[in-house]
């Protein structure tokens, strides 16, 4: 009788150790990838001028990239399996190949390019360079600049419409907004927008762009088809990150200086709500069907996620020394939020949000990208 009860015990040890290991084991890594692909999110540091690689399934730093002074932009190639970048005090475009983390291309661009954006056919890239007053068209395939254009003062970045055709770049100095043909470079309209324009969100049936005013506390809508001005919108602050539902319904814009995040119904063209988030709310993203909306707070270093069908605040999550730029990896299964300050990746677990580790990264961590493959 005691030999029988011993073994079911035995038995029953084995079930709980054998269910505990395979939930530590989900908990390490998203489940969803099979054998031999890789999920990688590619850092970058502009207080050291590298680009950090994390592996998503180990959960561990296994690369540092030099790849010069003070990197932004990080993009993850759309075909290719590259992530892409801008060395903006180098005023050049770089190419990380993912699979060994050499970067094999440098391109020259012009003074103090901040971002870079794709074709949807990922067969070119535009970067707008600040500091010159340039848009340039990068071949991918060949990494060679095909179309170079003047543009106003201090572009900001270049936006690509979703179908392809037209390049939106917002000039900072000007308070303009250019629009031009994607193939050819040719500008088809300056548009005069809310003063000091930076960030560009587009509708998904390439109708209106909504560009943030910085200098006015304003988001500005503009007509893709007329390429009018349609109204500009006042906010309680200075615009930081605007998310937009990837039906286009509804556009949320962080503003730090008021606490909350304004949103705006984008069918009607004007602000509908405001809430209150934290202290700071500066970026953020979003699942993939908007139900849920994680921002960023830098004054209270944590992530707030919100149930957007009733506009509750879940409990803040918390993450290291002024979180930044987040992103969630294709299932959906963890949250990456980079941290400027303490120099390090936060890995959340969407299921139970819940900090999952923090992995070191480099000095003043600023861009992410996330790259499977």
């Amino acid at each position: 009788m005691i030999r029988n009860i011993n073994y079911r015990l035995l038995i029953t040890a084995i079930i709980i150790i054998a269910a505990a290991t395979t939930e530590i084991l989900r908990e390490k890594g998203p489940s969803f990838l099979r054998p031999g692909l890789r999920l990688y999110a590619f850092v970058g540091n502009a207080g050291d001028g590298t680009v950090s690689v994390v592996d998503l399934i180990r959960v561990s730093k296994i690369a540092t990239i030099p790849v010069g002074p003070s990197p932004s932009g990080l993009r993850a190639h759309p075909k290719l399996n590259q992530v892409w970048g801008v060395s903006t005090e180098g005023g050049y475009a770089f190419v990380i190949d993912a699979a060994t983390g050499r970067v094999i291309s440098h391109i020259s661009v012009g003074g103090s390019p901040f971002a870079l954006d794709f074709s949807p056919d990922g067969n070119r890239a535009y970067v707008a360079a600040s500091g010159s007053s340039t848009l340039v068209a990068i071949d991918c395939n060949t990494g060679q600049v095909v179309a170079h254009v003047r543009t106003g003062r201090r572009p900001w970045l270049a936006r690509v419409t979703p179908d392809g055709k037209q390049i939106i770049v917002p000039n900072r100095e000007d308070s303009t907004v250019q629009i031009f043909d994607a193939g050819t470079l040719a500008l088809l309209a300056s548009i005069n927008v809310a003063s000091h324009p930076e960030q560009v969100v587009v509708m998904p049936d390439n109708s209106v762009a909504f560009v943030s005013a910085t200098g006015s506390n304003e988001v500005s809508a503009v007509d893709l088809k007329k390429h009018v001005l349609i109204a500009n919108l006042q906010l309680t602050g200075a615009p930081a990150a605007m998310l937009l539902k990837p039906d286009g319904g509804e556009l949320y814009v962080n503003v730090p200086t008021s606490h909350g995040l304004e949103i705006v119904d984008t069918w009607r063209t004007e602000i509908s709500e405001s809430m209150v988030l934290g202290s700071a709310p500066t970026d953020g993203t979003m699942t993939s069907d908007a139900s849920l909306v994680y921002v960023s707070d830098v004054a209270t270093n944590g992530v707030t996620p919100i149930e957007m069908s009733t506009r509750h605040l879940l409990p803040q999550i918390p993450t290291g020394g002024h979180p930044g730029p987040c992103a969630l990896d294709p299932s959906g299964d963890l949250l990456l939020v980079t941290n400027e300050d303490s120099g390090d990746l936060a890995v959340i677990r969407v299921r139970t949000q819940s900090l999952i580790t923090m992995v070191p990264v480099g000095r003043r961590p600023t861009s992410l990208a996330l790259k499977l493959f």
